[in-house]
């Protein structure tokens, strides 16, 4: 019987970062912190340099020849890494599809659960099928399961766009939305028929009431037959 494999109890070694003293090359060439080129010189000059101006000598280039150390603050270096590592993971966000399943009948409060399922997966970046399920006799209820999910669609028209129409597939009927990437821009109201642009409805002006107050018409008469003596209307 072949002996069980012995169990490694011990740490991974750790990789440590080639800076300052973990330099063995003799001859390095060194840019200077601010980016000045301070040529070929010695390992030992290198040093001198890094711990003049208290930061630490960093070995930037292995391959190079002679290889290539910059004078900088590593621990700020490293944290700068670290920060541009974890905003590309970020930004490579692999798209998932996301499944919402319901019923042609669901109610209002179901219906709101839903839409705020959708809502979150649309967020985070990733498409959403929506789908309507029949169940027996259900299926001849086909365009009320479309009517749900154009109407689906239409709550969520500010987050997300229709990539595919609703279709029946099997028993089921589905349909795809994907995050919108431009905003929604909803058409102006049109104008009231009758109204012109730029002209408010409204009471006369002050000035205007105050003029027909002092200038008031005079009464017509109904009979003109009936005339003064003088000539005029009386």
């Amino acid at each position: 019987m072949a002996p069980r494999p012995r169990f490694d109890r011990r740490l991974p070694v750790r990789e440590l970062p080639n800076i300052n003293e973990r330099i063995t090359y003799p001859m390095l060439r060194v840019v200077d912190a601010d980016g000045t080129q301070l040529g070929v010189i010695s390992r030992d000059e290198a040093l001198q340099v890094a711990q003049d101006r208290e930061l630490d000598l960093v070995l930037v280039s292995e391959k190079a020849n002679p290889p290539v150390c910059r004078v900088m603050d590593y621990g700020k270096f490293k944290f700068e890494q670290e920060k541009k590592a974890k905003e590309a993971k970020k930004k490579s966000h692999q798209t998932e599809v996301k499944e919402v399943k319901m019923r042609y009948k669901i109610d209002q409060h179901d219906y709101d659960v839903r839409i705020k399922q959708a809502s979150r997966f649309l967020k985070a970046g990733d498409k959403v099928k929506c789908t309507v399920i029949f169940r027996g006799r259900e299926i001849q209820h086909v365009s009320l399961a479309e009517k749900l999910l154009l109407r689906l669609a239409g709550d969520l028209e500010e987050q997300a766009e229709v990539q595919q129409t609703p279709k029946r597939e099997g028993r089921n009927m589905i349909m795809f939305l994907t995050p919108r990437r431009t905003p929604l821009v909803k058409p102006n109201t049109p104008a009231r028929p009758g109204s012109s642009p730029g002209v408010k409805s409204g009471p006369a002006s002050s000035s205007g009431a105050e003029r027909l107050r002092s200038h008031p018409r005079r009464p017509v008469n109904s009979n003109p037959a009936v005339v003064a003596r003088d000539g005029t209307m009386p």
